[in-house]
């Protein structure tokens, strides 16, 4: 579907087309532009319909594909200025993952300190890092398995003591205590709910897939 501007979103074809559909693929380029061209559309309201009913319906997504499915999205951000206050610029997103907050080229770009700002702003969300060539695939809203080649990061803020996010005036050093990480190769499972590391779906007692 060759959807460029919200009006392109309203075209009865393409809602039909997603109804029918068993996959959607959501390209890279501008996550705040895919915001801006699905919002308030019967197209998104059907997707995240499909999303939360039908468990073998997959949505998938790339660099900026990928971050605009959160409901908390990142829009942009200076990485050179990241843990400055105000450097992250937060958005909202298409609401496909409403617990966690997806950035992309994380490890290539250096957008580490970008993605520890947007979890100190939201410390309830998790922070998903994915390095190139490398996904995630997520099952019950919930088990993130990575896949690909390289690595994916998990930034979890629940258990932050010390956070002068929401205090510290524009471009301050950011002050942040107890931010866990973790870091996930191929096959290894974060679950968001339970906040939890596995090295495996298996070592969770989830069968593997047939």
């Amino acid at each position: 579907m060759d959807i460029r501007t919200p009006q392109d979103a309203r075209q009865p074809e393409y809602l039909e087309r997603l109804l029918a559909a068993d996959v959607i693929m959501m390209s890279g380029g501008n996550q705040q532009r895919l915001r801006e061209m699905f919002a308030d559309t019967d197209f998104l309201d059907a997707l995240l319909r499909r999303y939360h009913a039908e468990p073998d319906f997959v949505i998938a997504g790339t660099s900026a594909g990928a971050m605009a499915m959160s409901q908390h999205m990142i829009r942009g951000g200076s990485v050179p200025d990241s843990l400055l206050k105000g450097a992250v610029k937060m958005g909202v997103g298409l609401g496909l993952l409403p617990g966690a907050i997806v950035d992309s080229h994380f490890v290539k770009r250096g957008r580490f300190g970008r993605l520890i700002e947007a979890v100190a702003l939201h410390p309830k969300l998790i922070g998903i890092g994915l390095g190139e060539d490398t996904g995630v695939l997520i099952t019950e809203g919930r088990l993130v398995e990575t896949v690909g080649s390289n690595l994916v990061i998990i930034m979890d803020g629940h258990d932050i003591v010390h956070n002068n996010a929401a205090a510290a005036k524009k471009g301050a050093t950011l002050s942040i205590e107890n931010v866990r990480m973790h870091v996930l190769a191929k096959g290894n499972v974060y679950c968001i709910t339970d906040r939890k590391f596995y090295v495996s779906k298996e070592a969770m007692g989830v069968p593997p897939a047939q």
